[in-house]
Formats: structure tokens, C-alpha cells, sequence
């Protein structure tokens, strides 16, 4: 092995370290921003709105009265499901976009999120 550095690195092991410092430093400032940022999605036609954030934690449901029905309790749970499943999708995406402006297109890394 070279002096002062790692093959296929193309530079030394503390400008290495470095890299994953700023990294390990830029990442958890994401966290935190994920956490402030939501998105939004609705279902059956607006009649329910659900909103997460960057991190995946519910924030908001919203139903309009119209779409309770008593008699039909399984749409209003179709609706509210289809909602919080597109939100999530939504929240995934955005996180996903974040990392990428972070990790500068090396793919994902498992498990951060």
C-alpha cells in the first residue's frame, strides 16, 4: 500500500476522514430539516388531506364532513388509508431528493431513514 493513503481513494486517509466528518455533519442537519419540511397528498378528490413530515410522522388528518357516512365506514377508512400511503411515498421522495444533494449521487445509504 502507498504511504499515506488507501489504493482507488486518490488522496490520504485524513482528507478521507474529513469527507465523512462533513458528511456525517451535513446528514444530521438534514434530519432536521426533514423534520421542519411536510408534504401533503389527498384522496377522494380532496374529501380527506393527511400531511407528514420529512421524517414520516403524521401531522395533519383532514376529513371533510361530507365524507362521513355512518353507513359507510370502510370508504372513509379506503380514503384516510390511500391518503397516509401517498403522503408517506410523498415524504419518502422528498428525503430521498434531500440525500441525493448530499451524497452527491452515490445512491442511497441504507438505513438512515
Amino acid at each position: 500500500m502507498a504511504k499515506g493513503g488507501f489504493p482507488g481513494f486518490g488522496g490520504n486517509m485524513g482528507n478521507l476522514m474529513k469527507q465523512a466528518q462533513k458528511m456525517q455533519r451535513d446528514m444530521e442537519k438534514l434530519q432536521e430539516e426533514l423534520n421542519q419540511k411536510t408534504v401533503e397528498a389527498t384522496s377522494g378528490g380532496g374529501a380527506i388531506t393527511v400531511v407528514v413530515s420529512g421524517k414520516k410522522e403524521v401531522k395533519e388528518i383532514n376529513i371533510k364532513p361530507e365524507v362521513v357516512d355512518p353507513d359507510d365506514v370502510e370508504m372513509l377508512q379506503d380514503l384516510i388509508l390511500a391518503a397516509v400511503n401517498e403522503a408517506m411515498r410523498k415524504a419518502d421522495e422528498m428525503a430521498n431528493s434531500e440525500m441525493s444533494r448530499i451524497t452527491g449521487g452515490m445512491g442511497g445509504l441504507p438505513g438512515l431513514f
